[in-house]
Parts: structure tokens; sequence; C-alpha cells
């Protein structure tokens, strides 16, 4: 008598902003899964992206710990931000999530002009970890409040920024046009011993059509007008961290990451630009994990024209490809360009609303709709791979072959 051998699923989703964080995310398409096949192996990899959440994720994974620190936040005010410590073998590394310190949640509604926000926090933070002995800091780019080119968190590490009289310029983006002078011989010395990489999209830009301030200041709240301030802003100041470093970062890949952080850290503190995946999916063993599974489950805020363009789901899906795995994605939401999705390897994608119901709803229900979209998905597979044994229609996914009824 042949043993039969249970499925594996692999589920690794992303947060949904402002509603569940990846773990919970993970935790919720778990229990759908184990709705339809009680017996399944689920390998929950709970994956992170640079931006919320990815400190808490990358410490758990390594064993590591949360270091809490109160810092100036994007708009001036005190905010508790945190940094983690990671475990394991190697140099003692510190992960920055600088949405900790200039996220976008830390931006009343009221204020969101990412023209007066800055990342002063998050140089207050990459203090912190110098204070804690780390020798490798790890700023994670994502989910930023802020467009400052990394002006303010240049300034809590002892650079100096002046006007054309000497004096120093207030915090913000749209003061940079006014700066005539990056002085960073008051830089803290550590510095210069600390390896710094910052994981970012590759596919954000200081400047140019395709700028940070461009592309996603209107999603900080900026009006139109002052996206052109912002952007002549940018213009300048990738000019004088050029003159200062050498380095024309204007088009390079992730120079644009969390509205300019990548480019200020790299042109004044020499921290390397990385793919944020290159990084951050290194601490989980995703590959090998991929490898083993029957079904491949991933998930994200929104399925959309962007997910292409480094999302989690569409990483999650080309890497499950390299194995031959199906993958399906599940979203809050499937917005224009959706279908685009189906050339980064995922299989098929659908939403977690099954009928009408308002924003504050979906975010407060969101894990039970989550867990019931799984449940949905998984049914109809089902089905649909009872019909293809019936009429032997192909292609058939090794998932059809196991006996998951």
């Amino acid at each position: 008598m042949t043993a039969i051998v249970p499925l594996r699923f692999v589920v690794a989703p992303s947060g949904f902003k402002e509603s569940l964080t990846a773990e919970a995310v993970a935790d919720a398409i778990a229990a759908g899964v184990r709705r339809v096949v009680p017996g399944a192996l689920v390998d929950m990899i709970p994956l992170v992206d640079g931006g919320e959440g990815s400190a808490r994720t990358l410490a758990a994974a390594t064993g590591g710990r949360i270091v809490d620190v109160t810092v100036t936040g994007p708009v001036g005010e005190p905010v508790a931000a945190h940094f983690a410590v990671l475990g394991g073998a190697g140099p003692r590394t510190a992960v920055v999530e600088m949405a900790a310190a200039a996220g976008l949640r830390l931006v009343p509604a009221g204020l969101r002009d990412p023209g007066r926000t800055c990342t002063y926090g998050v140089g207050l933070l990459i203090r912190a970890a110098l204070d804690h002995g780390c020798e490798r800091i790890l700023v994670g780019c994502g989910d930023s409040g802020t467009c400052d080119g990394g002006a303010g968190a240049l300034r809590a590490l002892g650079v100096k920024l002046l006007d054309a009289d000497g004096e120093p310029v207030g915090p913000g983006g749209a003061v940079l046009s006014a700066v005539t002078t990056l002085d960073a011989s008051g830089l803290d010395p550590r510095i210069a011993t600390t390896e710094i990489l910052v994981a970012c999209n590759p596919h954000n830009l200081l400047t140019g059509e395709r700028g940070v301030a461009r592309v996603f200041g209107p999603q900080k709240g900026a009006t139109p007008e002052q996206v052109e301030t912002l952007s002549a802003a940018m213009d300048h100041w990738a000019k004088l961290m050029a003159a200062h470093s050498g380095l024309d970062l204007r088009e390079v890949a992730g120079g644009g990451a969390s509205g300019g952080l990548g480019a200020g850290l790299a042109a004044v503190l020499g921290a390397r630009l990385l793919p944020r995946f290159e990084v951050v999916l290194d601490h989980v063993d995703l590959d090998a994990r991929l490898a083993t599974a029957d079904l491949v489950i991933t998930a994200e805020g929104a399925i959309d024209f962007q997910t292409r363009y480094g999302k989690v789901p569409a990483e999650v899906a080309r890497r499950a490809k390299r194995y031959g795995k199906p993958v399906i994605a599940l979203a809050g939401t499937i917005g224009h360009g959706a279908r685009d999705t189906y050339d980064t390897g995922i299989d098929a994608f659908a939403g977690i609303l099954a009928g009408p119901i308002d924003l504050d709803g979906a975010i407060a229900q969101a894990a039970h709709l989550i867990t019931d979209a799984t449940e949905r998905a998984l049914r109809l597979i089902l089905v649909g791979t009872a019909i293809g044994r019936t009429y032997g229609l192909e292609p058939a996914h090794r998932l059809a072959g196991r006996g998951a009824a």
C-alpha cells in the first residue's frame, strides 16, 4: 500500500499595510489551508521588503532582539521607534527600519507634506545602533512619509547643511534647493568603520520623470506644485552630493528609495545600495523552502500594475518558478494592471472581499477575510484538479495527483 504524502504549502505573504503584519497574514492563510486540507504541512514564511515590520520579522527569523528607542519623528515630534539586533554568527548586525522613525503612518493626515517631513529620526536610530556596538547596519527602505534625500538622517549623524549665508537649513526636502554647503567634517567617526547596507527597491530613482518626487510625492500628500518644487530640490541635492562624493546618483538604481534616503546614505556615509530582496530574503532561506512546496500562496494589500516592480508577490513567484511551483496570490484589492503579474510567475490571483464592505470594516475583519478567501481558492483548485483528472486536461500541476481531497 502506497503511503499518502501530505501536501506541502509554502505561505509567503507580505503584510497588509495599516491592517495586518506579515506574520498575521501568514497565520490567516494557514487557517484557511487547514480548513480544506487538515493534514497539510504548512511552512509559513512571513516576508518583508524593508518597510514596516522588517526589523521585527528579521529579529524573529534570526533569534535576535528588538531595541526600543524614542526618536524625533517625521514632523518633529517624539515617536516610539525601534531597531533590531540580529542573532546568528558574523558581525553584530542591526536592522534599522526607516518606517519606524519616518514612515507615512507617523505623519498625521493633516500634515502630509513631503516637502516638510524629514528623516532625522532615521539618523538617530543609526546612532543608537552604533551605541549598541553594531558593526553592520542594514537600513530597510519602504513605507516612508518623507522626501528629503536623506538630509535629515545625515544631520542627525553630524553633517551640516548650510545656505549661502552659512546658516543651517531647516528640515524637509523643499529647502534642499537653498543648500550651498554640505559639510561632513562633523560626521560620527564610527561610520568610517561600520558597514552600511541599504535594502531598497531598485526601480526607485532619485531624479527625472521617474524620480522619487514625481512618482511618490503625490502618495505622500504633495500637490502638483509641491511635486515640481521637490523635483527641482532633488536635482539640486543630487548635484551637491556629486560634488561631495564624486558619485552621480541621479539615476542609480535604488537612489530614490524612501524619498532619496538611499542616495543620501550612499553619497555621504558610503553605504551600498542593494536590491532589497537580495538582502532581506537571505535571512529566511526562501529558495530552499520554495523548492519543496506543492503549492505556494503569497499575498499583499494590492495586486496591480506596481506589483511586478519589486513587490513581495512578484518576487516570490519569480523564485518559485525556478522550481516549477504553482503560485496563487491573495490581495485586499485587485487594481489596474493586475493581469500583468502573470508574467512574473503568479498563476492566479484573487481578492479577499466576498461582498461590499467599507474600508474600516475590511481592515477590522482582514484576518477573517483572508482565511475565508484562502478556503474558497483551495476549494476551486480541488474542483479544477478533479475535472482535470476526469478529462485528462493539461497542464496538470503536481497538486492534482497528490490526493488532497
